[in-house]
């Protein structure tokens, strides 16, 4: 049986892990937030793999360029708010590759970048029975070997070398043939399968493709109401659908270096900073960093429209580019959705509340409590400490834990129904000032 101690509530075998404490901390009760995910296009890095990246990742070995790269540019504006990147590339591609003599040097990963590789030999000036063979990226040197002959060689993070036999000087070689190849539906479908194994917060379609966003729309949808899992998918420009868990783009921004991050780019920030938003915060006037204007402008009433047909829009604000509102997709109101489910700071707490609650009940309760009166005592209990720390950090208000709370039996033996009224906080949004002259 597994065991130790625990920091969150993460563990994997079943086991005993026990943390010994003065004072229990109900800190570890609110879920961490700040994971989007991102399936992208691209020209280097490990094929239909999630790969979790933060701002302080190796992005040449992983990825194959600096961060700061127009290539980097989507996985660059994601790192400005999410805490974590789940990565996935959709495209294989082909791999680039060399032949000299007896050696052949292969690409690690299919793709363009591959084409910038450049492999060097040239005799050791110490010993001349041994040779310097070296990997440029882009002209930069990434490794370097010194080696009897071909068979010696060993593969690195770039390239692969394979064949026998010795070894000739040679200036450079490049590598060529690397492509990135094509990208359909089934690859999409994949990438879904792959990252809901994983847990995050929200999901980014960096695509106009209209066959893909309901797709897309209809997993957010699966995962929320079937599944228990809260999460948010943001797409361009598809305000129809209609739910808490779309948020449609409306337009994108202009950074401060000429780049245009038009709304099917833009997904990915917003992804981002609405997975990096705290669950009492709201991105209503939020700024986005590093621009300076909008892609599209948009007259008031035009917003207003917008805003009324649930979409995400940007405006010019001060020389950059703010939210002008935080919302969802949502616009059909009643079936137990009211206006204030089209916000996203109310969703966030929402989901919080379902999804720290599911955690904590599957984690410390199902199956290791009794479904007696004590039992259900001590996971109200943990209910009511959990809603209150909520209530400290303006998430929700006016909780009375006499009220609004009941843990009761439910119809068959091992079950129970728990019953909450809760009142999200909101933002200040609307000032409506009255002067009077005197």
């Amino acid at each position: 049986m597994a065991g130790g101690t625990w920091t969150t509530q993460n563990k994997v075998r079943p086991g005993v892990y026990i943390n010994f404490t003065v004072e229990r901390k109900q800190q570890s009760a609110l879920g961490e937030r700040g994971i989007v995910s991102v399936p992208l296009v691209l020209g280097w890095g490990a094929p239909n793999t999630i790969v979790s990246i933060q701002a302080g990742s190796d992005m040449k070995s992983l990825l194959g360029y600096d961060l700061n790269t127009p290539e980097m540019l989507l996985v660059k504006e994601a790192l400005k708010r999410a805490k974590t990147l789940l990565l996935y590339r959709l495209n294989t591609g082909t791999k680039a590759s060399a032949v000299l003599g007896g050696l052949t040097a292969t690409a690690k990963f299919g793709g363009e970048r591959g084409n910038a590789i450049q492999i060097t030999i040239q005799q050791n000036v110490d010993d001349e029975q041994l040779f310097d063979v070296a990997t440029y990226l882009a002209g930069e040197k990434v490794d370097l070997q010194t080696v009897e002959d071909i068979a010696a060689l060993i593969s690195n993070a770039y390239v692969d070398f394979s064949g026998t036999g010795a070894l000739s000087a040679t200036a450079g070689i490049s590598l060529s043939g690397g492509a990135n190849g094509s990208v359909t539906n089934q690859q999409h479908a994949d990438y879904l399968e792959a990252i809901e194994l994983h847990e995050f917060n929200t999901i980014a379609l960096p695509s106009n493709d209209a066959s893909l966003k309901p797709v897309y729309a209809a997993f957010a949808r699966r995962l929320r109401e079937e599944e228990g899992r809260k999460i948010q998918v943001v797409l361009a420009n598809y305000p129809s659908a209609n739910h808490e868990g779309v948020i449609s783009v409306k337009n994108g921004v202009k950074l401060a270096d000429g780049t245009a991050v038009h709304a099917e780019q833009a997904v990915v920030w917003v992804a981002a900073a609405t997975a990096g938003a705290g669950i009492s915060e709201s991105l209503t006037y939020s700024v986005y960093e590093d621009a300076v204007d909008t892609d599209i402008r948009y007259t008031g009433s035009q917003i207003e429209q917008a805003l009324q047909n649930g979409e995400f829009v940007f405006s010019p604000s001060r020389g950059g580019a703010i939210v002008e509102q935080d919302i969802n997709s949502l616009t059909d109101y009643g079936t137990g959705k009211s206006r204030s489910f089209s916000k996203n700071r109310v969703v966030r707490v929402l989901d919080g509340i379902a999804n720290d609650l599911k955690s904590l009940f599957e984690t410390s309760y199902i199956g290791k409590i009794d479904n007696n009166a004590d039992g259900r005592s001590l996971f109200r209990s943990e209910v009511v400490k959990y809603l209150e720390q909520l209530q400290s950090r303006n998430a929700i208000q006016n909780f009375d834990s006499q009220a609004d709370l009941t843990v009761a039996a439910g119809e068959e033996s091992d079950a129970i129904v728990i019953e909450v009224h809760i009142q999200p906080v909101d933002s200040v949004e609307k000032v409506y000032m009255k002067v009077t002259v005197k």
